[in-house]
Parts: C-alpha cells; sequence; structure tokens
C-alpha cells in the first residue's frame, strides 16, 4: 500500500457507509453497491484501495479461478465481479485463509462466496449476493485484473477507495476521496447537534429545523 492510499484511508477513520453514502448524494456522485450484504454484522467500517479481478464464462479448456491474489496488497480490499452469477462461487475458505494471512482488509464479490463458517470463524470480512456451495472452477475464469468493474450498479476502479460495514458496501472515487470525507463530516457534525438537541429536550421538528437536517444530503443546497 502506497503513502496516497493511506492517507486517503485516514480521511474516512470514523466514518461509516450511512455517512458517506449521504456525502455521495450531496456531491451527485454514485457509487452504492446494490444487493450487496455484509456475511456478518461487523462492528466497524472496512476501509481499503480497491483491488478489482473481473470474471467471466470459462473459455474451453477453462482458465484460471484465483491465482491473482497473489499480487494483492495487505489493506487492499478485493472487489470481484462475477456478473451477480449465484449458480457459482469465486470465493471460500482457503481464499478466505491466504487473504487472512496476507492482511488483505476484505473482499467483495458481485456474486456469492462459499465455506461461510470460515470467515466467520475467522472475522474476515466478506460481502456478497449470498452464499452457494458449488465452485466456480471450470464455470468462470478470471478476465482482468484491476481493470473497471461493476458491483451492485456501482463502478470500481482500481485504487477506488472502498468503504464497508454492516450497512453494506459504497465506492468512493478515487479523485474525489477527500471532497467525499470532508462532506461527510460536515453532515455527521449537523447531524450530532441534531442528536445533541433532542437529548436537551428539543422535538424531532425543532432541532430539524434549526440545523437544516432536510436540505442537509440534497444535491446543491
Amino acid at each position: 500500500m502506497t503513502a496516497d492510499d493511506k492517507e486517503l484511508i485516514a480521511l474516512f477513520e470514523g466514518l461509516d457507509t450511512p455517512g458517506v453514502s449521504d456525502a455521495m448524494d450531496k456531491l451527485g456522485l454514485p457509487g452504492q453497491c446494490l444487493g450487496i450484504a455484509p456475511l456478518d454484522n461487523y462492528r466497524q467500517p472496512i476501509v481499503g484501495p480497491a483491488f478489482t479481478v473481473k470474471y467471466v464464462t470459462a473459455s474451453v479448456p477453462p482458465g484460471s479461478v484465483g491465482d491473482f491474489i497473489d499480487d494483492v496488497a495487505p489493506g487492499d480490499v478485493v472487489v470481484i465481479d462475477n456478473d451477480g452469477r449465484t449458480d457459482c462461487t469465486v470465493w471460500g475458505d482457503i481464499m478466505t485463509q491466504y487473504a487472512g494471512i496476507r492482511g488483505i482488509a476484505a473482499t467483495v464479490i458481485d456474486g456469492v462466496c462459499r465455506d461461510v463458517a470460515k470467515a466467520l470463524g475467522d472475522g474476515y470480512p466478506m460481502f456478497s449476493r449470498g452464499r452457494f456451495m458449488r465452485t466456480g472452477k471450470d464455470r468462470v475464469e478470471v478476465a482482468g485484473i484491476n481493470v473497471p468493474v461493476s458491483i451492485g450498479t456501482a463502478r470500481v476502479c482500481s485504487r477506488d477507495i472502498v468503504v464497508a460495514d454492516a450497512n453494506g458496501v459504497i465506492i468512493v472515487p478515487r479523485s474525489r476521496a477527500c471532497e467525499v470525507a470532508e462532506t461527510a463530516r460536515r453532515i455527521e457534525g449537523v447531524e450530532s447537534q441534531i442528536r445533541g438537541q433532542i437529548a436537551a429536550g428539543k422535538t424531532i421538528g425543532e432541532a430539524r429545523a434549526a440545523l437544516g437536517y432536510h436540505t442537509l444530503q440534497r444535491k446543491g443546497a
């Protein structure tokens, strides 16, 4: 991981996907990964640069399904586009074990995973469309590494910033990461004030009106 990667990741410390999503909406940016869910209720957000992998239907003879992981750096988030397929997996217990050993931050799959007991037992963060036991070997193969991919309608380019937690996954374009993080912190600051006013006895309506809640995430407002 580069120094630039570490600086960008640090910008999102203490932020979660709802806050980042609100900032993306405010800035008119897409990035929410529709249909991609966490394997577990992770207590802390995971933030890291994307290492993207594109799968396609296997050729004859079929190609490789997983050797790319040797090139993933510690702290990266593996982002796999398997075209939303739920009939075969592209991630199992051996990949989970190896990812943990290498210090990989998490895996996001537009598709399904298997051997979930290993990921749950190790606390390895996984995000996918679900789980299914049938192997992807001889069914799919890697077509590209660190190329643009689609994950639940979101475009992901190599080294974009991935933010993932118990609420789901959002992709922040690398070139806009500073702006998104700054906007998210500004929104969170206002929401914190609203919570404080509610705790002090104001109604939600009073607190929201006083602090402009209804336009907080609105683009251009």
